[in-house]
Formats: structure tokens, sequence, C-alpha cells
């Protein structure tokens, strides 16, 4: 190891594991401990190192809200929303696929998981389309990749993640998040309506005033969730993780007192589920924090860092290049590891440039949600393709216009950081 760069060494067995089709989350544990012992530093930290990255209180969260969004999809709250959406939107060109962005911009704010949106929302929307004429790609790319509003829009995972590593305010994230949310919407929206119109994609008809209303009615207890959840945060009633179990009572308590939807025979699967996902989100957090520590430890990170900023001193070129190493980090990553492996990374160049952490967080999480749905690792497709009945090489084409009009909003919220710093600072001064 004396004649090698340990840091080659670390990122050589990380890369040999992955091709060999070793688990992400291991192969970052492995090549961290490899790399870490034989540099002769021991082996005695491995296991704090492991329970300390697990043992945060912010991170008690990320369970919560997992739950909290398998209980709200299984009351079928998500049914009553596109419900009241589709008769407001009616046989607008495109209506439907306006219906999909904007419900799926209201479920990130009681989702914080990309997957779990496709799979809570596309089990609806994806038929829905296709019953109307929609193409059945177009309809499974557009439901997944609007899904990956669910870690910008608050309560989000991927912020959750980011604050724990950088410090940065989960509340103050959290607000970030909104206008961003909104902007890739938009541009989701006039994507979708740009090929609905070239297509001839209509939507239902219009609902008469008496069904709008029982419609509202209806999905009243799911509309004012996200209300409740953040307003709590927001007016400082309770922290992001308290938010997270309320959000878990409030959907048990609307599953199995408002809407009867949830039966006590529901708990058992609704816990399993939520405990799976979660245990596969904690194993990643754990050891990508030993491959993070072995970086700090070995001193990668301060190598990593001088190097890009000597490369340049225009800032905005050096945002430019590591937009473009997100968002190929996101095609072969999930989304907690390049939080882990890439923030340590960028941290010393935030600070060598002044910029605002949480506008920053911003940023990769965008970038992030972007690769969710760009291959190989592309788990929305994966989940959409599944919902819709269609191979995965057909969802990869008919997602290319989507992906191109997030880049558009990603170098807008890039390069604008007010996007994400008016609201914090409007409402938590």
């Amino acid at each position: 190891m004396s004649e090698m760069d340990p840091g080659i060494v670390l990122l050589g067995v990380f890369l040999i594991l992955l091709i060999a089709r070793v688990p992400i989350a291991v192969s970052l544990g492995i090549a961290g401990m490899a790399v870490v012992y034989l540099s002769g530093l021991g082996s005695a930290m491995f296991a704090p190192v492991f329970f300390a990255n697990i043992s945060k209180f912010s991170l008690l969260a990320i369970p919560f809200f997992i739950l909290a969004g398998v209980i709200m999809g299984k009351a079928k709250i998500s049914d009553r929303i596109i419900r009241l959406i589709s008769l407001i939107v009616g046989p607008i060109r495109g209506g439907l696929a306006v219906v999909t962005v904007v419900t799926a911009l209201f479920w990130g704010a009681v989702s914080g998981s990309g997957p779990a949106t496709v799979a809570a929302l596309g089990t609806i929307l994806i038929p829905g389309m296709v019953k109307e004429g929609y193409g059945r790609g177009f309809a499974a790319a557009l439901m997944s990749v609007s899904s990956g509003l669910a870690i910008i829009i608050p309560p989000s995972i991927a912020f959750i993640v980011y604050g724990v590593i950088t410090g940065a305010s989960i509340g103050k994230l959290f607000i970030a998040g909104i206008v961003p949310g909104v902007v890739v919407g938009v541009f989701l929206m006039i994507a979708a309506f740009l090929i609905s119109v070239a297509r001839d994609y209509r939507g239902g008809a219009f609902g008469r005033l008496a069904e709008v209303w029982r419609a509202f009615k209806e999905a009243f207890w799911g509309l004012i969730a996200p209300l409740i959840i953040l307003g709590g945060i927001y007016g400082g009633v309770f922290t992001p993780t308290e938010a997270a179990a309320v959000a878990v009572v409030y959907g048990l308590f609307v599953g199995f007192v408002i809407y009867r939807t949830l039966s006590p025979k529901d708990l058992y699967q609704l816990l399993v589920d939520s405990c799976v996902s979660s245990a596969v989100v904690m194993l990643v957090v754990s050891l990508a924090g030993i491959f993070g520590w072995a970086m700090t430890t070995l001193g990668v990170v301060e190598k990593v860092s001088q190097a890009a900023i000597s490369f340049t001193s225009n800032q905005y070129l050096v945002l430019l290049m590591i937009n473009v190493i997100l968002l190929i980090a996101g095609m072969l990553l999930d989304a907690i590891s390049v939080y882990y492996i890439l923030t340590p990374l960028l941290m010393p160049i935030m600070a060598h440039f002044g910029w605002d952490p949480i506008w920053f967080g911003v940023v990769m999480c965008v970038n992030l949600a972007i690769g969710q749905v760009t291959p190989p690792v592309a788990v929305n497709l994966y989940v959409g393709a599944n919902i819709a009945g269609i191979s995965m090489d057909e969802i990869s084409r008919s997602v290319i216009p989507f992906v191109v009009a997030v880049m558009a909003a990603l170098l807008i919220i890039t390069y604008v950081p007010a996007l994400s710093t008016w609201l914090p600072g409007v409402l938590m001064r």
C-alpha cells in the first residue's frame, strides 16, 4: 500500500466489486474496510464508525417517513387526490399527463421516496393514461420521472441524509426544496404538454361542480396531510423527526377511522414492507459511511478537493463539472451512496467558493432525482416498466425528452441560487 496511492486502491477495489455484481452497500463497506486495514490503520474503528453512522436522531425520520408513505398508499389516499385533479383538468390536451405531474408533486409532500411514489401512483395513473389513448411508454416514463420529485419536495429522505452528513439544517433544506421542485414540475408539464399536442393525447371529461365538490370532500383528509406535516415543522411545533412520527399516526387515523380502507390485518404487511425498505436504506448509510470515513482518514478528500480547486478558478465552470460528475454518479449508484461518497469531497470546494450549503444540497438532490431515471441504475424506471408491462429499452427511449426537461430545470436551479435560498430566508430568519 505504501507504493500505491490509497485513494486509487480504494476506488479500484470498489469498482472491481461492483463489476463482480456485489451489492453497492457491501462493495462500499468492503472497499473502505480493506483499504484502511491494508494501510496499517487497524480495524478497531470499524464497529464504532458503523454504528455512529446510523445512531443519529435525525436519521430516525427515515423509517418513519417510509412507513407513513406505505400507510398512505395502502389507505388509497392517492386515489381520491387523482380523481379530484382529473375532474378539474378535464379533456385538455395532455390533461392526464398534467394530472400525473401535479399528483407527483403533491405526493412528494407525503412520501420522500421516488420508487415508492411510482408504486403508489403508477398503478392508477399509468393504466388510466393508457385507457385514454396515451402511449404506454410515454405514461410509464412520465410517471417515473415525475416521481423523482418526491426526493426534492419536502419531506425528503435525500435531504435528511445530506443534512446529517454536512450538518446543514434539515428544516431549511426542506423549505429550500419547494420552489426548485415546482420549477422541475413546470418543466415536466411543458414537455408532457408539447408531446401530448404532437400526438393528440387528451384526458377525460370536465367534472360538474357537484362532482368536483364531492371529490374534494373525499380527498380533503389527504390534501391536508402535507399541511399538517410541513406546517408543524415550519411552525416550530415539532422537528422533522417528530413530524415523521406524526405522519405515521395521521396516516393510520385516516386509514382506519376516516376512509376505513385499512384493517388490523393490514398492519403486519405495512410494517414488513416499511422495515425492509428502511433496512436497505440504513445498511447503505452505515457501510457508505465507512467508505466516506476511509476517504477522509486516508487523505483522499483533501487531495481530490485541492485538485478540483486548482483545475480552474471559475466557479461556474466548477459547478458545471460537478453537475456532470453527479449525473454520471447517479447513473451508476443509488442516491444515498452518492451522498456519502461525493459530499465529503465536495464540502471543501463549497467552503472555498463560499457556496450556500442549503442551495448546494438542492442542486445535488435534483441531480440524483435524474439519476433515478437514467440507466443502468434507474430504480424508478424499473418500477414504472414493471407496472406498465413494457421493457426497459422501451421506457428508456420514452424517458429521454423528460430527462432533457429536468436537466434544463437543473441548469436554472444551479445558476440561480435564489430559487433555493429565498424561501428559507423568508420563513426561517
